[in-house]
């Protein structure tokens, strides 16, 4: 079985919209800094790197469906063409209403990813910014890491009501790092 690193896209790869906005255009997309050496390190050490990500911008009628697959190619060629590779992404494009069993805090990305992918959620993580993504990695059995650039790196959110991470950063790029100090590489 494979150990993954799933990430979410907006807050964590690429710089998010404004709140109530939403990245719908290449033009807006941009990337943060440090990641494509961040996703380059993990593709050095052999982690698979899923992106998991709610886009909601779709139900909306914001972008369709191939737009976004569109935005995912492009995202996907620009941090390749720096030699750092996405193996997978998975998306949820739905609103709020009805519930559904992909948008994250449900766990359901993660566990079709490690279902099409032979991964081992144990020994994988999850890095997002937010309570629904570390929902989402502890539900499915990931270890979770959550990127908070307000907050002081390397301690737990001192908020008991939100969903805990294992391990608080300012990055991702000082995610990778922990993920390789914790994992001995």
């Amino acid at each position: 079985m494979m150990k993954a690193v799933f990430l979410d896209r907006d807050g964590v790869i690429n710089r998010k919209a404004p709140e109530g906005q939403y990245v719908t255009r290449w033009e807006d997309f941009h990337v943060l800094p440090g990641v494509v050496e961040g996703i380059a390190e993990l593709n050095r050490v052999g982690r698979l790197v899923v992106v998991v990500t709610n886009q909601r911008c779709v139900a909306k009628g914001l972008m369709t469906e191939t737009d976004l697959q569109n935005l995912h190619r492009q995202m996907c060629e620009h941090l390749a063409e720096r030699g750092a590779t996405v193996n997978a992404i998975f998306y949820c494009p739905h609103d709020l209403q009805p519930p559904c069993l992909c948008r994250k805090p449900a766990p359901g990305m993660l566990l079709d990813a490690a279902r099409s992918h032979d991964l081992n959620l144990a020994a994988s993580w999850m890095i997002g910014d937010s309570d629904s993504d570390i929902q989402a990695g502890r539900d499915a059995g990931c270890l979770t890491i959550r990127v908070s650039a307000e907050q002081e790196a390397g301690h737990e959110s001192s908020n008991r009501s939100l969903p805990e991470a294992n391990i608080l950063v300012s990055s991702l790029p000082e995610a990778v790092k922990q993920i390789l100090q914790t994992s001995g590489l």
